[in-house]
């Protein structure tokens, strides 16, 4: 069956990866616990970052991890249950960093979308997500600066990606696309990086 009521599954899977990733698990986790708006806090982003500095590593770990399956959950559909080729995969893995970046929810306003990213290609390509990853650690350890391990992680992934897993092109194209996003999302922190006044990664709650 390759269409639902008309509706070609790919598209389908475009349109329900979107919505998983507009779940803003972090908005409704800090509005739960503290009746706070995420959004009028810290950074006002609604990811796992600002929530750590808003409510503690505990709180910050569990939206993290959320936010993870929600990049896993939307391209693992896209492969399994709608059977989607590379394209529609490819689609499907960005659409997920879309709703995550602009939820539908949320009046388009969400986060920066690393944790989706971390899902969606820890499910596509699980040994060039690990190179990655011991990057991003170098990174923050030496910077201390969660955001500049992000956005060297984004833009270096597709390299990585494409010398590790040769993907069909679709994927490598998404992954580029995802990576540009992200390094998009973090354009105050790269401004605050070139001026010496972005935030130090510290695992203490944020006083504001």
């Amino acid at each position: 069956m390759s269409n639902i009521v008309g509706v070609p599954l790919s598209l389908l899977s475009i349109l329900v990866a979107y919505l998983v990733g507009g779940l803003p698990f972090g908005y409704w986790f800090v509005r739960l616990r503290s009746g706070k708006d995420i959004r009028s806090v810290g950074s006002g982003n609604t990811g796992a970052t600002n929530v750590q500095r808003t409510l503690g590593t505990k709180a910050g770990l569990i939206v993290l991890g959320l936010d993870i399956l929600k990049g896993t959950l939307a391209v693992f559909l896209a492969d399994r249950v709608f059977a989607c080729d590379s394209t529609g995969i490819a689609l499907s893995a960005f659409a997920v960093l879309l709703g995550h970046c602009f939820p539908i929810f949320l009046k388009l306003k969400g986060g920066k979308a690393v944790a989706c990213f971390i899902g969606v290609f820890l499910y596509l390509a699980p040994l060039a997500f690990f190179v990655i990853t011991v990057l991003f650690v170098a990174a923050v350890a030496m910077s201390k600066h969660i955001s500049l391990g992000s956005i060297l992680g984004a833009a270096a992934f597709p390299f990585v990606y494409w010398f590790l897993n040769h993907p069909p092109v679709p994927l490598f194209i998404s992954a580029v696309a995802c990576g540009c996003l992200i390094i998009y999302r973090h354009s105050a922190n790269i401004e605050r990086l070139r001026k010496g006044e972005e935030r130090v990664f510290s695992f203490k709650t944020s006083r504001a």
